[in-house]
Formats: structure tokens, C-alpha cells, sequence
């Protein structure tokens, strides 16, 4: 009888806005309000096209559609900006449905996660609490490391902070830039529908599956491997 190795337990790799928390378009309205201070106008489906890059690659491939040019100091001043303006909006952010019972149930069954986000600490922070997560919560934030999405950067950081390899980890996500950034770094892509992406998008992006939001996610998650009444 042949004697076959144990599987791994599957780690999750969670992206923030518009995965675990509603928040996507009040990081929107924020970009466009930094956005227009410096007296460039865009169109919200534009900038929503590109919420979930990083800050810098975001504002440079925005620029590249209008055929303006801005200095570093700008730039820099761009995304400052859009902090305040999003920080200004954090009471009417909410947990997306299902996202604090999933953590909370992974958790319980003794599976890793955390959470790989490019938004810089000072915004992703302000998370923990809505969600009901301690201070020490898994976290992996732009500021920690060298590239954002779509590099894999986070996640594999993520998958370090964790220990475990990231062909073992689930990456979850609700745009294009997580799952190729989840795709670059050997991990399997989880769609969510909950950021305003569609599901051909996701699918065609490298999602293995797609679900509506963290609670459809909850409820059919054996399909994932994590069977809740092991």
C-alpha cells in the first residue's frame, strides 16, 4: 500500500477594498476629488477601471490616458491627497456581507490568512476595527513592500508572513490586478463580484472561481477545500 503525503492546510490570501470591506467607490470619489484639485478631470469609470493598483502606477497610468504629465512631487501629492479624502468618507465604509463571519470561521478551523492589500497603512488600518480584527491581524500594506499589484509583491509577502508557499495559498480578490498579481505569484485566483468587476473579466483574469461576496464565498467553501464539519 503506497503511503501518499498529507495536503497542506489551504491558506487565504485576502484582498481589502471591494473583497472584505465596501469600499470601492468612496476610494472613487476620493481619487476624483485629488484628481480634480490638481484640475484634471476624469470620468469615474476611469478611474474605478484602475482601483486596486498601486497608488504611483495608478495615477501614472491614468496620466498616460489624458496625455498629461506630472512631476514626482505631484504625484506624491496626488496620493496624499486622496488619503485625506478617503479618511474624510471612513464612516460610510461597511463590511461587505459575510466578511467578518468568514474570518472569523477560517479562524476557528485553524486555517492561515491574511490580509494583502495596496493601500498604504494609514487607510488599510482603519479596516481592522470595522471588521472586529485585532491590531496584530495578518497584514501585508503597501508601505511594507517594493511593488504593488499587479506585481506579486503582497502576496508573496503575504505567503512569507504566513509560512507557507504560495502555491498553497488562495489569493481573493474583487479586480483584474489581484488576480493577475495572484497568477505572478503561483497562488490560485478567488474572484469576487463585490468590487464592480464581472465575472468574465475575473474568469479571464485567472479566477478558478468566482462568487458574488464574502458570505457566498462562506457558504460554499468547501469547494475550496475547507471543509467546515471536518
Amino acid at each position: 500500500m503506497t503511503d501518499f503525503a498529507e495536503a497542506p492546510t489551504p491558506a487565504f490570501l485576502f484582498d481589502l477594498d471591494g473583497t472584505l470591506i465596501d469600499s470601492v467607490y468612496q476610494h472613487v470619489v476620493a481619487w476624483r476629488q485629488a484628481l480634480s484639485g490638481m484640475g484634471i478631470d476624469l470620468s469615474v469609470w476611469r478611474i474605478h477601471r484602475r482601483i486596486g493598483m498601486s497608488g504611483g502606477l495608478f495615477v501614472s497610468a491614468l496620466l498616460r490616458e489624458t496625455g498629461l504629465k506630472l512631476s514626482q512631487e505631484q504625484i506624491d501629492e496626488l496620493q496624499t491627497t486622496h488619503a485625506d479624502a478617503y479618511a474624510e468618507q471612513i464612516d460610510s465604509v461597511r463590511p461587505l456581507p459575510g466578511s467578518s463571519e468568514l474570518l472569523t470561521e477560517l479562524t476557528a478551523r485553524g486555517v492561515p490568512w491574511a490580509i494583502a492589500t495596496s493601500g498604504y497603512s494609514r487607510t488599510a488600518r482603519l479596516a481592522l476595527g470595522m471588521l472586529g480584527l485585532p491590531e496584530d491581524t495578518p497584514m501585508v500594506t503597501r508601505d511594507m513592500v517594493r511593488r504593488a499589484k499587479p506585481d506579486p509583491d503582497l502576496f508573496l509577502a503575504g505567503a512569507a508572513l504566513l509560512d507557507v508557499d504560495p502555491r498553497h495559498a488562495m489569493v481573493v480578490g474583487d479586480s483584474i490586478w489581484d488576480l493577475l498579481a495572484a497568477r505572478r505569484a503561483g497562488a490560485l485566483g478567488i474572484g469576487l463580484l463585490s468590487g464592480g468587476y464581472g465575472r468574465d473579466e475575473l474568469e479571464r483574469s485567472g479566477a478558478f472561481r468566482v462568487y458574488a461576496d464574502p458570505a457566498d464565498l462562506l457558504a460554499r467553501i468547501d469547494e475550496l477545500g475547507v471543509r467546515l464539519g471536518d
